[in-house]
């Protein structure tokens, strides 16, 4: 399967397959790229063995790898210079290739020093979880995490290529699946009720690594980001939507400060549940739709945000809610739904609004 993204300045194809890895070399001719020298920046997490099945393939050129084993506390600008230092040292050019295999935090982090090595050299995406490649694989958003929160500094920056390959789902464990899992229900939930449908139906053959339904929800996450990515690339407007559940989500990870018991994935499960009992508050969401929502999420067992905190957190998640890159004049901006696949931008409140509201969630 193949998703291009065609913008304004650039267009790059995402391939989805399994097995399809081991033919990086040949997917790159096919698309016109070519480099003399090839850095990978490999996630600790993946499989080596693998990993060795691209790396063996581009037998003439000059390769360098570096092993890195990725967590939300070392997405972080001394990360960043770790790697452009490796590429001064090495004299890599702008025509030359760094490639990312691994998560979410890998390609954030390798995007981000493509865009500003030499002012931007060619950058490959190989996203090894569920969740990369259905969401941060797509659209160029690159970034690193600071005190202040995550994605503070970053840019919009997109791959040349994005290769899915399937067969680095095998070794992810449910929790990890469950987490790309979070990005794909948002994407049915902003856009496409059928498909919401279809994944109440079938969320347990896509936990239990089903291949057909892995790929079918894989391929249509990617088109429905690329549809909204295409509209608006630099989130001036419409791309707004793709942070549904976000804004509560970034600050419950803030506030467990990047810890394992709470994955971004399952920070996005408890963010749409914040979201969509706040709209139901607010008599914006129908009561219809919170309700097959709802109970989604409590199959899911991420319908209860008293699992994870306690009272004594509420403060740290609206001060974190409050340094959101997406806010304007001290309001807090929350992208909320009308109905299944009706969302809505620019719904502002105020901090003590917020509290008010997290304080009935959390008791």
């Amino acid at each position: 399967m193949k998703v291009r993204i065609n913008l304004n300045q650039t267009k790059y194809p995402i391939y989805i397959g399994k097995n399809i890895s081991s033919k990086s070399d040949k997917i790159l001719k096919s698309n016109s790229i070519y480099s003399n020298k090839y850095l990978f920046i490999v996630d600790y997490n993946v499989p080596y063995r693998l990993v060795k099945k691209i790396i063996i393939k581009f037998k003439s050129k000059e390769i360098f790898i570096k092993r890195i084993l990725f967590k939300e506390k070392n997405k972080s600008l001394k990360t960043v210079e770790n790697i452009l230092k490796l590429l001064e040292d090495k004299n890599f050019t702008r025509n030359d290739s760094l490639i990312s295999v691994g998560g979410g935090i890998c390609g954030d982090v390798c995007g981000f020093v493509s865009s500003i090595f030499k002012r931007g050299i060619k950058f490959i995406n190989v996203p090894t979880t569920l969740l990369s490649q259905v969401d941060s694989s797509i659209g160029g958003k690159t970034g690193v995490n600071t005190t202040g929160g995550k994605n503070m500094v970053g840019t919009f920056y997109q791959p040349s290529i994005v290769i899915s390959d399937l067969v680095f789902l095998d070794s992810l464990p449910k929790k990890e699946i469950i987490c790309g899992y979070a990005e794909i229900l948002k994407h049915s939930l902003i856009s496409d009720k059928k498909f919401f449908d279809y994944l109440k139906k079938n969320h347990q053959k896509i936990f239990n690594k089903d291949s057909s339904h892995l790929k079918k929800s894989i391929f249509k996450s990617c088109l429905i980001k690329k549809k909204i990515v295409e509209s608006d690339e630099k989130e001036s407007n419409l791309r707004k939507t793709l942070n549904f559940g976000h804004t509560f989500a970034h600050a419950f990870e803030s506030t467990k400060g990047y810890s394992k018991n709470l994955n971004h994935g399952e920070a996005v499960l408890l963010g749409i549940c914040a979201a969509i009992n706040f709209g139901y508050d607010r008599k914006i969401l129908n009561k219809k739709d919170f309700k097959k929502i709802y109970e989604h999420l409590n199959d899911l067992k991420y319908s209860d945000l008293n699992k994870f905190f306690k009272r004594k957190d509420i403060n740290k998640i609206v001060t974190f809610m409050q340094r959101d890159k997406k806010n304007k004049n001290n309001l807090i901006n929350l992208i909320l739904i009308k109905s299944v696949s009706k969302p809505i931008l620019n719904n502002v409140y105020n901090k003590s609004t917020i509290k008010r509201f997290i304080q009935k969630l959390i008791n």
